[in-house]
């Protein structure tokens, strides 16, 4: 049960923001597990009630995603070391402190897990990779500046960690900075806020080595961002420093891009990362297995490989289901319990159409199904235009550009709204319940 819920830990870690997960879910331990209880450890009681207030439905729903469906969950504080009570002294105000950052700027914000031995490589990633591994490689090649295009889940967040580590590894000096176009967005607003927006140019521009930044496509209609990301990176670009970042999107197909960022984060070397084909797969499946200490025949992998084609997460998290299920039902891993977990999974899909969705998502936010195909961009439209795009691909079989028909779409702004809402989800209780909900309702659905 410890594996499980240093799993779930992992998982939660890519989903809160760094801070949060510091704080509030990376002092979580794992105590015993008495029947069907799982007891976890906070450091105080403050904590504990932090969690269970703000954090509690998120962890459980984890657990039930990991196969650990029939568990209850307990928050034990740690009891507070007998000392005599000094006298009351109101204490002055201060800050909560937060979670310190290397002295090389982002090699803190690093996976551990995510490095090239562990990265599986097939054709659909052989360039990427490789050009990934170059470029690690300071010296071996003549271009400075790579992006790297994928869907959320196919391995281009996995290399750009992998870049960092490899840099760091040879060269622990190197000022390496990682983060999120959003992370970048929020220190350079704090940074204007606080008049100190001179000093996180000087951050960028001068006490930078290294720049890994994620997900360039959220910086759609970000208009001063883009502006002073462009000069930020022209900086960086002059002094041969190296630059890697990754988008879901071709700069070119993100709503409101500039044309002056389009150029910058195109100037060097594009790659595209696909899915992975079914040999590809079983590797993954059979790498994943092993590091989650799950013996499985070559008959259950296949299987897997042959059922779940949408990306590395599924795959891990039909592995970690399985391992759940092992654990605590004692069962054997064989083909039919690999069927039982592949079902939870994508059961259901083909006989789920986009009219299906598109229904449940009108009748739920009580909108006019004509506003879907409608050129209209009011939030009480675009919502739920995305949410149905976003479980279209979730759920269906149907091609992107098949759904992109289906709301009178490009192929990119269906990717582009798919990858909102995924983002969205992570930040937003609200809407993560909503979308909970509406997915129940499409599993339930009967062919």
């Amino acid at each position: 049960m410890n594996a499980i819920w240093q799993d779930i830990k992992t998982r939660l870690q890519s989903e809160l923001t760094k801070n949060t997960f510091s704080l509030w879910v990376d002092p979580i331990r794992y105590l015993e597990k008495r029947d069907r209880t799982v007891i976890l450890n906070c450091p105080n009681k403050f904590s504990r009630n932090w969690v269970l207030e703000n954090y509690f439905d998120l962890i459980r729903d984890r657990f039930l995603q990991a196969g650990a469906d029939a568990v209850e969950l307990v928050f034990k504080p740690t009891a507070p070391k007998e000392s005599p009570e000094p006298p009351f002294i109101a204490p002055e105000p201060t800050q909560l402190t937060l979670p310190s950052i290397s002295g090389n700027g982002g090699g803190a914000h690093l996976r551990k897990d995510f490095t090239f031995d562990r990265f599986v490589v097939g054709k659909s990633n052989e360039f990427a990779y490789s050009a990934s591994k170059a470029l690690a490689d300071e010296g071996c090649v003549d271009y400075h500046c790579l992006l790297m295009l994928a869907n959320t889940g196919l391995g281009k967040s996995h290399l750009s960690h992998a870049i960092g580590h490899s840099i760091l590894k040879c060269k622990p000096t190197t000022r390496v900075r990682y983060m999120t176009a959003e992370d970048f967005t929020n220190e350079m607003i704090s940074s204007l806020k606080q008049n100190r927006i001179e000093a996180f140019k000087d951050k960028y521009r001068r006490g930078c080595d290294v720049l890994l930044l994620e997900e360039v496509h959220f910086l759609s209609g970000k208009q001063k961002t883009q502006s002073e990301l462009g000069y930020t990176l022209d900086c960086l670009a002059n002094d041969h420093k190296r630059i890697i970042c990754t988008s879901a999107l071709a700069p070119k197909d993100v709503p409101a891009m500039s044309g002056e960022l389009t150029s910058r984060l195109t100037a060097g070397l594009v790659t595209t990362i696909g899915g992975p084909d079914f040999d590809t797969r079983v590797r993954i499946l059979r790498k994943k297995a092993a590091e989650h200490n799950l013996s499985l025949s070559a008959e259950v992998i296949e299987f897997l490989a042959s059922r779940l084609k949408r990306d590395v997460r599924q795959m891990e998290s039909a592995l970690k289901s399985l391992k759940a299920r092992a654990e605590l039902l004692k069962a054997k891993v064989d083909p039919e319990l690999a069927k039982e977990v592949v079902g939870c999974l994508v059961s259901g899909r083909r006989s789920v159409s986009p009219d299906d969705i598109a229904t449940l998502v009108c009748r739920y936010y009580k909108l006019d199904p004509g506003l879907m195909r409608s050129a209209s961009r009011k939030k009480v439209h675009t919502g739920p235009r995305n949410i149905y795009v976003y479980l279209c691909r979730r759920y269906t079989d149907e091609t992107i550009q098949e759904i992109a028909k289906t709301i009178s779409r490009s192929h990119s702004a269906v990717i582009y709204a798919s990858e909102l809402v995924e983002h969205q989800m992570k930040r937003d209780e609200k809407m993560r319940r909503q979308l909970e909900f509406l997915s129940r309702k499409i599993e339930n659905m009967k062919p």
